[in-house]
């Protein structure tokens, strides 16, 4: 990636309009994440990072608010025409940085795309077209009645149609989405969103400037330039905000987070959190692993409460489901059964009471502690006879790792951004299915067709009360099942210098908004 960086400068200068700050933005924010976005595709990937960057340099349809309501964004006003369908009105006057003007056939160039894509196909599932009506006009129509349509437009960015169609110098399509690979989209950009990207070294840092043209001019943000830089390392991260080398960073340790609150110079910001962070059991890999004794007996080995209290020091909460407190699936009868000797009965009645060896792979900069917390759960594994060859990447080589199913047993963290239990179901734990996008990121090949066809059931219920009564029963029969391996929600945390007012722009989601961010 880095010997393109000088080919993608030059393209994105001569895609984007004359970029001059504002005489509002003119603040500068040096902010350090613990790694840097993957691709500047941002259909090629469905993970936190990548909705940070489609935040900063594109804008939703709608998006939520910290309340979990709906705000208009680049669609103005929405209605209900029928019980499939619902029109939406775009914003007249929105320039994409390339100087083009959205219409409606952009977005329907993106829900195109969007069904396309291995990552949000699944998501999109339900959806039977996008008709435009006119310019500004156009309708998202369902095949049945859907109750999370509006959820579901958070993931509509509208993408510039004329900058990502036709065809490079090389002959390759622009609109191609190529995972884990080289493709116009990854290295070009042209969005709607406050900010464009002016320079771009993999693993180094990002740079973006305000977007003159930009069209919330009622947005508070005083922001004028930002520059990423990726710190994998907690300490060296943390130390970089105290010190006054950043300004803002994300996430806080937990080890840190009293040093941080002591600091008189610094905000810390803290949120409970609904990312679940889990392992999968690959029973294509694994044969034992077919065996709902065995995935039980490890359910049984994990000490999640022990994790939480001691590697995450109380900042997570010990989960033995994916629904967090609050989602409709949620099921409160369900409880981390830490129990060492259930589990080798268990081990011993399936028949593998001495063990096995598996491969486990974790990343070591994605979720907070995940490195130290894949060697915590290979040491318990370790009690009922299971040995563990653990190897830990960078996000960056860890994704395609991931997608290639390259380990027995798997991490994951996963927030369902549309935040309804179904999500997680539909991705984590459905019969993987390449057409349709479902199970896309089940790495344990479980499968269970009755529970499948349980969430469809689940996702054309508009009854809100009979829909939670199956989501719940959903999470039960996964418990009874051992279908994957619950560790715990993680817990959010933010830090920045007294003048950065970031709380105004943080949310559970954990993107945050930063073309409304002031700095005083």
């Amino acid at each position: 990636m880095k010997k393109l960086i000088a080919a993608f400068v030059g393209s994105m200068a001569l895609a984007t309009a004359p970029v001059a700050l504002s005489a509002e933005a003119t603040k500068e924010l040096k902010m350090a994440y613990d790694a840097d976005p993957v691709t500047l595709d941002i259909h090629e990937q469905l993970s936190g990072g990548m909705l940070q960057l489609s935040h900063m340099t594109f804008d939703p349809l709608i998006r939520w608010t910290s309340d979990l309501q709906f705000e208009p964004r680049l669609a103005k006003s929405w209605e209900r025409i029928d019980e499939n369908t619902m029109r939406f009105k775009l914003r007249e006057g929105v320039k994409f940085h390339s100087g083009n003007e959205l219409t409606a056939k952009d977005v329907k160039f993106t829900f195109e795309r969007l069904k396309q894509s291995p990552d949000y196909k699944a998501i999109f599932q339900p959806f039977s077209e996008l008709k435009v009506i006119d310019d500004y006009t156009f309708e998202l129509v369902t095949k049945e009645p859907y109750p999370l349509l509006l959820n579901t437009a958070t993931y509509i960015f509208p993408m510039d149609s004329e900058f990502y169609t036709g065809k490079t110098e090389g002959g390759e399509d622009k609109s191609a989405i190529v995972k884990h690979g080289n493709s116009f989209a990854s290295e070009n950009l042209s969005g709607t969103g406050p900010y464009v990207i002016t320079d771009r070294q993999q693993g180094v840092r990002v740079e973006f400037e305000r977007f003159d043209d930009y069209w919330d001019t009622e947005s508070p943000g005083n922001v004028g330039t930002i520059t990423l830089t990726p710190i994998k390392e907690n300490a060296t991260r943390v130390s970089a905000l105290l010190s006054g080398g950043v300004d803002f960073i994300a996430p806080v340790p937990p080890n840190d987070l009293e040093r941080i609150r002591k600091d008189k110079n610094v905000n810390l910001v803290t949120m409970s959190g609904t990312r679940i962070i889990l392992f999968h059991m690959n029973q294509d890999r694994v044969e034992a692993f077919k065996n709902p004794k065995v995935r039980q007996a490890i359910a049984y080995a994990i000490n999640q409460e022990g994790i939480a209290a001691k590697i995450m020091k109380g900042f997570a909460t010990p989960a033995a489901q994916m629904s967090p407190e609050g989602y409709q699936g949620h099921n409160a009868s369900l409880t981390p059964r830490f129990d060492v000797a259930k589990a080798q009965q268990l081990m011993k009645e399936a028949g593998y009471e001495d063990g096995f060896t598996i491969t486990m792979m974790a990343p070591n900069n994605r979720y907070v502690n995940d490195d130290k917390i894949a060697q915590a759960v290979a040491a318990m594994l370790a009690r009922i006879n299971i040995k563990v060859d653990l190897k830990t990447l960078p996000k960056a080589q860890y994704w395609p790792e991931y997608d290639n199913r390259a380990a027995d047993m798997m991490m994951i963290g996963w927030h369902a951004d549309t935040e309804d239990s179904a999500n997680f179901f539909e991705f984590l734990t459905f019969c993987p299915n390449t057409e349709t996008g479902a199970g896309q990121y089940n790495a344990g090949n479980y499968c269970n067709p009755e529970i499948d066809a349980l969430v469809n059931k689940a996702n054309v219920e508009t009854d809100l009360e009979k829909r939670a009564a199956m989501l719940k029963e959903v999470e039960q029969r996964l418990y009874e099942d051992a279908a994957f391996i619950p560790l715990h929600w993680q817990d959010l945390a933010w830090a920045s210098k007294k003048n950065v007012n970031i709380e105004p722009v943080l949310n559970v989601m954990n993107f945050p908004y930063l073309g409304d961010l002031v700095i005083e």
